[in-house]
Parts: C-alpha cells; sequence; structure tokens
C-alpha cells in the first residue's frame, strides 16, 4: 500500500475513533441556553399573565419581558462531544453539573424546588409591587412547616399565625429563632398563636382574630448545633386588599420577582410605564423591594434580544457578568431596588436614555 494512503487511512480511522470517543465518553456537565421570554402585560396560551380584580387597572402597551434559561436535565448525560459543542458556541454556556444540581440533587427534587421558589417569588412581587405604590399589605409571621418527630409536632401547626413567643411580639419571622435560641436546649418555650382554622374564617370574613392560644413546648438541642430548637420553620402571610393572580405555568424559580412587580405597577397606574418600548428583564425581588442577582444572566440577555427588546432591566449583582458580552442593540439598565426599575422606566419612556444606570465589565 502506498504510504499516501496509509497515511490517509490511519488519520481517516484515527478520526472516527476520536469522533466515536467524543460520542461515548460521558463528561460530568450539563447546558444552558435562552429559554422562553413572556411579556407579563400580555397574554400567555390565551389568558392574560397578571389578572388583577376588586381595584381599578389601567392599559398598557408595550413589553415587559420576563426572562428565563433553559437547562438539561438533572439525568441527561452529556457527551464530550456536545460538552466541546457548547465551549464552542456562543448562544450555549456549559458548566459543571454540581453547578446546576448540588448534592446529588433529583430532577424532581430540583423541580420542587423551583416551583417553591416561582411561588414565593410571585407573593413577593404583589407585596412590593403594592408597597411601591403606597397601598396596604397586612402581613403576618406564620408556622410555615413543622419538622416531623421535633417538640412542636402536635402542637404546632402549618398556617398557624405566631403573635407572641415567651410574651414577646413577634414582628419578623426571623424573631422566632433568635427568641427561642434564647433558652438552654431542654426549657420550655410559650408561644401565642392564632391556630389555622381561626385564621382563615377571620380572614374570610374580612375581621381580625380575637382569640389566642397559648402553646408551651420544651426546646431540644439543634443537631448541628448546641442551640435551642422546637422544630418549626417561621414564614410571612400577606393579606392583600385585592386580588392579584399571575398565570404562568411551567416556569420555574425566583428570577422572575421583577418583572412581575414592575407589571402589576404598570396596571395599577395610569402612567404607560414602558412608553410603548420593548423592555425586558430579571431578578428575585423581595418584601422590600430589593432586587436580588440571578444566575444564566448571559443566556438571558441573548434570549430577550432575539425577541426584540431593546432594554433589559439587570441586577446590580450581574452587571458585571452581562456586560462582559452584550448583545448588539440591546441597553443593560442597572437596577438595586424596584424604585430603581420604575425611575430607569421613566427616563426610557420620556427618551432620556443617556442618564440611564449602566453597567459595565469591571
Amino acid at each position: 500500500m502506498p504510504r499516501r494512503t496509509a497515511t490517509m487511512l490511519a488519520s481517516t480511522l484515527m478520526l472516527i475513533a476520536l469522533l466515536c470517543a467524543g460520542v461515548l465518553i460521558k463528561v460530568p456537565y450539563s447546558e444552558m441556553s435562552p429559554g422562553p421570554t413572556v411579556n407579563t402585560l400580555g397574554d400567555h396560551d390565551g389568558e392574560p399573565v397578571l389578572q388583577i380584580s376588586g381595584h381599578k387597572t389601567y392599559p398598557t402597551t408595550g413589553n415587559l419581558n420576563m426572562t428565563t434559561v433553559r437547562v438539561t436535565s438533572a439525568d441527561y448525560k452529556m457527551n464530550l462531544a456536545e460538552a466541546v459543542y457548547g465551549w464552542l458556541a456562543h448562544d450555549n454556556i456549559v458548566v459543571p453539573h454540581d453547578t446546576l444540581y448540588p448534592d446529588g440533587k433529583t430532577e424532581q427534587q430540583s423541580t420542587q424546588e423551583n416551583a417553591e421558589e416561582f411561588s414565593q417569588s410571585q407573593e413577593s412581587a404583589k407585596v412590593a409591587a403594592l408597597r411601591q405604590l403606597k397601598l396596604p399589605v397586612e402581613s403576618q409571621v406564620i408556622v410555615s412547616t413543622v419538622i416531623k418527630g421535633d417538640p412542636a409536632e402536635g402542637k404546632l401547626h402549618a398556617g398557624d399565625v405566631i403573635k407572641k413567643v415567651d410574651g414577646t411580639p413577634v414582628k419578623e419571622m426571623t424573631d422566632v429563632a433568635k427568641l427561642v435560641t434564647k433558652h438552654k436546649p431542654g426549657e420550655r418555650v410559650t408561644f401565642t398563636i392564632v391556630p389555622v382554622k381561626e385564621a382563615a374564617a377571620a380572614e374570610k370574613s374580612g375581621k381580625k382574630p380575637t382569640r389566642t392560644e397559648d402553646i408551651t413546648m420544651t426546646t431540644k438541642k439543634a443537631d448541628d448545633a448546641d442551640r435551642a430548637i422546637v422544630g418549626i420553620q417561621a414564614g410571612t402571610d400577606h393579606t392583600f386588599p385585592f386580588t392579584i393572580d399571575i398565570k404562568l405555568a411551567d416556569v420555574g424559580g425566583p428570577s422572575a420577582g421583577l418583572m412581575f412587580a414592575l407589571g402589576i405597577v404598570d396596571k395599577l397606574t395610569p402612567d404607560d410605564l414602558t412608553g410603548g418600548k420593548f423592555v425586558a428583564g430579571t431578578g428575585t425581588i423581595d418584601d422590600k423591594g430589593k432586587v436580588g442577582p440571578i444566575g444564566g444572566i448571559e443566556m438571558k440577555t441573548v434570549g430577550a434580544r432575539e425577541k426584540g427588546a431593546q432594554y433589559f432591566l439587570t441586577p446590580k449583582g450581574n452587571c458585571a457578568a452581562a456586560a462582559s458580552d452584550i448583545p448588539d442593540g440591546l441597553t443593560l439598565v442597572k437596577v438595586d431596588t424596584i424604585a430603581d426599575a420604575v425611575k430607569s422606566l421613566k427616563k426610557i419612556r420620556e427618551g432620556d436614555t443617556d442618564a440611564l444606570p449602566s453597567c459595565t465589565a469591571k
């Protein structure tokens, strides 16, 4: 066999072997890519994303799009060839599998956690929006979870309203742990509560509950430290002056909070927040309107621009990463609170874009 032919044959066989290896060799990586983006001011699957009843609403124009990231599933085994392609592709990111699914988290566990975070983000978005508009929101600390086998089991129940601990009024959910841990393990602690059934009945009738109960139990030592616990997780429950429903399925995680809050503000005020412009964005939001960073920012800016976004509301903590690779035609706007976002939207609709707070790569 001529040397040239032999060399070509050997090269071809080596290439085939490398391609086979690339397909067969599994690597511990996952892929992120741009996901769907939905206008919170519009419809999705045939019904409005934001549905408000019991309060006057106003027409809106333009877009306030929430953005998402699509990720490979927890049990998907990426091969070497896919990983290399993902590293080279501009619109995808390949990350270690444990970044998306830490501690061996299963697909079911991840989905459940994302659903819970999404639900909480909707609640916080409502609170932040109404407080931005100076509308009343009543809050109360409740028992969120009772841990099986711990002292509170059978004594406290999910939904009980916690009024006091050892006679000290409870105003924030963090107060509960602070008051309980003043005790040593084995000491007695007393909760003053409104039982969940009475609280629910009072809310349904529009009245405030008047009856409370004192529940006393013995604390135990925490498994991870020498501190007293009773085995509950406290949470916050809100009562709104009218009904706000967010209708968006098949989305998880907390990152749509900011855009939901802005959509609610837009619908409840006569001012047209966007002035007809296409604005997208992302960011968690808490009850006080503070905007937090999220994952996959580079994918979200790409997805937003592909759908036509002109401006992207970017959490302060994500600005550097987002600014390192800005899609052509997209302006990043730095936000730290819902109030920042509302002010920036005013500048956008008035054409004062030079005054917008921008993101830098530093």
